[in-house]
């Protein structure tokens, strides 16, 4: 089972990240830090990394009951949303899927907020514009164009 929501799209690096943030936004959601893990490879240990960003996603009502249901639970907030370049130059989003990353906790309060959690951050990456897939379909030389 997935552990994320995730979705490839045509937009540029920082578009992808503009438009995940309005989204989350969208869906109560504020971003509390970003990293960009490429740039903190390379000054750290000096590595070259793909374009990859992490956004920390926040809803305060969510992340308050959560708190108030389960005292230690902060150890896996905030939710995470990546933002990275895939080998084919396209830009992926992905969104940490609560319910899966909650499997460990036994408090069905804190189940019931990561179901609702999950589907708001699922309705993020569902309405982030995919790759498009060729409208129209290509002509290989040896076909006749018929008039």
């Amino acid at each position: 089972m997935d552990y994320y929501f995730r979705k490839t799209t045509d937009y540029s690096f920082e578009e992808a990240i503009e438009k995940v943030t309005g989204l989350l936004k969208e869906e109560g959601f504020g971003v509390l830090f970003r990293i960009n893990m490429d740039e903190t490879l390379k000054a750290k240990i000096g590595a070259d990394f793909h374009k990859y960003t992490t956004l920390g996603a926040c809803n305060p009502k969510f992340a308050f009951k959560a708190l108030t249901s389960e005292n230690l639970i902060g150890l896996m907030l905030p939710c995470n949303v990546v933002v990275s370049e895939t080998p084919e130059g396209k830009v992926e989003v992905a969104a940490i899927d609560a319910v899966q990353s909650m499997l460990a906790v036994e408090n069905p309060a804190v189940k019931e907020t990561a179901t609702q959690i999950a589907a708001k951050l699922k309705n993020v990456i569902d309405r982030l514009q995919p790759v498009k897939t060729g409208a129209f379909k290509r002509i290989r030389k040896t076909e006749k164009i018929s008039s």
